[in-house]
């Protein structure tokens, strides 16, 4: 109560006319610290208007210390042993040094300011982007009841895009060899006929005349040839003939498709070169019976995904896939012919750096498929046992490569010249008349 009397009574002084000579000075320290205050004279008192904020002490005869306890502010007052009087307006703050040094520790690349008072933090300055402005706030949560995160997020700008160039190399070779003979009779030894194993066609008897007894005429025998192979023989002296077929086939397929893929970081993208074929269903349930079209995707298909790290590499799952149309492994069904689909695909996640390829390779695919057919007993004769046998064997062997090389692009700004497809002639020049235009170069009708 006296203290308060006491200060009532310093600041009716200080409204008086006599106050006015007083000295005064505003110092500020932070919570927990303390300050010594050189004073001119002697010193005969010293009060302070809040000592739970702020206590003065005379520590010697013209030393005063000061210690800064809460936040807050307060008024010490110097008396000194000649009647002078001096004021000092005492502020204290938190003591944000290490709350400071904490921001600065976290976010190097921030500039965040921070300003306290009695019970609360103020984050002021500009991020990035406002996941940072949140875990800042949540940093600074446990030094203050309250947190005020003013803090302005700069406008992101283009987003980073991924270009992705894959080159689909497939490489098919395939080699056929056949051999066969077909014998043939037109009436040797008065016997039409023929010998053959059956997996080459050669000649079908297409007309027999045999000769009326006594009448001194010989037996007359038509054949029909469909297919002559690749060598036919024939004596007509001895009636017989002979069709050999003996061909080697070698054969090469090259496949090369260059698709590149834009897409932005994190999102998923894809794309099919190729079509869609129907393959009839059959429906259930109340429309039993009845068949609708759907159609199955085949091509070249590509699936990926990137992620653009903070080293500033690739990180990417991918997803690639060859199909094409197999007749050989259709199905017939009620009239309908059902292809099959000869898939290749591949799955996996890598991480490159920027211009790196990577290459996924080894899908060798060899085939050998061999048809043998002869003639029992006459086969297993010695020499001549080989014509009467046909042999056709065929082999295939493809391999795919596929070759991926990521690139972070950033979009086309206005004065970049846009990228235009290179045509391989030049189109017509075009010629401008009085009265039109034309391609072929020649005036309009009516023009000079």
């Amino acid at each position: 109560m006296r203290t308060r009397m006491l200060w009532m009574a310093l600041a009716a002084l200080a409204a008086a006319p006599g106050w006015a000579g007083a000295d005064s000075a505003n110092l500020q320290v932070a919570a927990g610290r303390s300050l010594v205050i050189d004073y001119a004279g002697d010193i005969a008192r010293v009060a302070a208007s809040n000592p739970e904020v702020a206590d003065a002490v005379a520590v010697s005869s013209r030393e005063v210390l000061v210690n800064a306890k809460l936040p807050g502010t307060a008024t010490i007052v110097i008396w000194s042993k000649d009647g002078l009087r001096t004021l000092y307006g005492v502020t204290v703050e938190q003591n944000l040094e290490p709350v400071r040094q904490l921001l600065k520790k976290t976010f190097p690349d921030c500039n965040i300011e921070v300003q306290g008072a009695k019970d609360s933090l103020s984050l002021t300055g500009v991020v990035p982007s406002q996941a940072v402005s949140d875990r800042a706030a949540a940093l600074m949560a446990p030094f203050a009841k309250a947190v005020v995160a003013n803090l302005r997020v700069v406008p992101p700008g283009p987003e980073k895009q991924v270009l992705l160039r894959v080159r689909f190399a497939e490489l098919n070779r395939n080699a056929v060899t056949s051999v066969g003979v077909n014998l043939l009779s037109t009436g040797a030894t008065n016997t039409p006929g023929l010998i053959s194993t059956g997996q080459f066609q050669s000649a079908a008897v297409d007309q027999i005349q045999t000769p009326v007894p006594g009448s001194g005429i010989a037996a007359i025998s038509k054949f029909a040839v469909t297919d002559a192979l690749n060598i036919f023989a024939f004596r007509p002296d001895l009636n017989l003939g002979a069709f050999i077929k003996a061909l080697q086939t070698q054969g090469v397929l090259q496949i090369l498709a260059e698709p590149n893929l834009v897409t932005t970081n994190g999102k998923d993208a894809s794309f099919l070169v190729g079509g869609e074929f129907p393959v009839p269903v059959v429906q259930g349930g109340a429309n039993a019976g009845a068949v609708t079209i759907i159609f199955k995707e085949y091509g070249i298909r590509l699936t990926f995904q990137p992620n653009i790290t903070e080293h500033n590499t690739i990180r990417m799952y991918v997803k690639p896939e060859v199909s094409t149309i197999d007749l050989t492994n259709a199905v017939l069904y009620s009239g309908f012919t059902i292809p099959a689909l000869a898939s290749r695909r591949m799955e996996t996640n890598i991480e490159l750096g920027l211009g790196q390829s990577f290459v996924i390779a080894g899908l060798i695919d060899q085939r050998v498929t061999e048809q043998l057919s002869k003639i029992p007993g006459l086969a297993s004769i010695p020499v001549l046992g080989a014509l009467f046998k046909s042999r056709n064997e065929q082999k295939s062997a493809t391999e795919l490569i596929v070759m991926v090389t990521p690139e972070i692009t950033t979009p086309v700004s206005r004065e970049d010249l846009r990228p235009q497809p290179e045509m391989p002639k030049k189109f017509m020049p075009l010629v401008l008349y009085p009265g039109g235009a034309r391609l072929d170069g020649k005036p309009p009708a009516g023009g000079k």
